[in-house]
Order: C-alpha cells, then structure tokens, then sequence
C-alpha cells in the first residue's frame, strides 16, 4: 500500500512558439519536468508533512514515477490573464485527511484564483466534517462558520499567474502538489 508522507508544492511558467514546449518550460520552471507525472484526485493524506519544494525535488530520480495533484492553463491569445492555483484544506483532527482542490481560470488575479481554490478545498472538508453552510455565501462568511467550528485548522494555496506572450506563442502555467513515499 502506498500511501505518501510527504508533499510540497511548486509552480511554474513556460512559454513557447510549440504548445507542448511551453508545458514542458512550465514544468521546468516548476522543478519537476524530469519526472512521469501522474495526476490524483484531491486528498491530503493523513499524517502527510509538508516540505519545502527544493527538499522533495531531491528525493525525487529523473524518469520517477511521481503522484500530483495539479492545475495546468495556457493560452496563445496575446495578453489572455492565466491563473492556475491549488488550494489546501486541513482538518484539526491529525488522524483525518484533508482536501487539495485544482482551479484554473482565464481572467482571475493571483488572489482571486488563491482563494476560489482554497474555498473550494474547505468546502470539500468542511461536507465531510458535517458542517453546514451556504454555498452561495460569501467567503467571509463561510470562513467565520469553518472556524468556529473548531474542525479546521489551516487553509492556503499556491498559485501562478501570467499574461498571454505578446507575440502569441503559447503560455502555460502549472501549480501542483507533489506526493513523496
């Protein structure tokens, strides 16, 4: 049973005249184009510690199969604003898991997309955590509810943004959540 210990999270821009060169420099930004990566839903496994990306870049062996919840945008359209973004969602109890989201949109700020991300990853713990909400409130008010309820401890993103290439070669952003055995 594989289950990963550890996670760290990393983000990347590319840009290319090739769509598939400006994935390949997004992940080379990023830090983890020499690896098969494999994308997973959305869980925080239990007891997995967070670490900083230049650590779990050196665990990792070029040609590694490595797990990754990501979010990938790009675009050839001048000026086009990308956001990609990873929200995280941790509960309090340490022996329950917790939620990673992917969001990517065209037009959003790094904050907007941040947090629409990070919403999301609460939403999804908060539903298994029994806790009612709107989801048509705002974000305010569903962070006040989550955290009176005392159910969860820590909620953040990672997200990358950038303008279209003036030139209209293709412009990829990426953020991901890495998963280390």
């Amino acid at each position: 049973m594989y289950i990963p210990k550890k996670i760290f999270f990393t983000k990347g821009c590319g840009v290319h005249p090739e769509k598939l060169t400006s994935f390949e420099m997004a992940l080379r930004n990023a830090g983890i184009a020499p690896y098969n990566i494999v994308a997973v839903s959305s869980i925080y496994p239990i007891g997995c510690k967070t670490i900083d990306s230049e650590s779990g870049i050196k665990e990792l062996t070029p040609g590694q199969i490595v797990h990754a919840v990501y979010s990938l945008i790009e675009t050839n359209e001048p000026n086009r604003l990308l956001a990609a973004s990873i929200g995280v969602a941790l509960p309090k109890d340490e022996n329950a898991y917790g939620y990673l989201s992917e969001h990517h949109a065209f037009g959003q700020s790094e904050q907007e997309s941040g947090d629409y991300a990070e919403d999301l990853a609460a939403e999804m713990l908060a539903t298994i955590l029994g806790l009612e909400f709107d989801p048509e409130a705002s974000w305010d008010e569903k962070r006040q509810i989550w955290n009176i309820s005392d159910k969860i401890v820590e909620t953040t993103n990672i997200t990358a943004t950038a303008k279209g290439d003036k030139k209209g070669r293709w412009t990829t952003v990426i953020t991901a959540a890495v998963l280390l055995p």
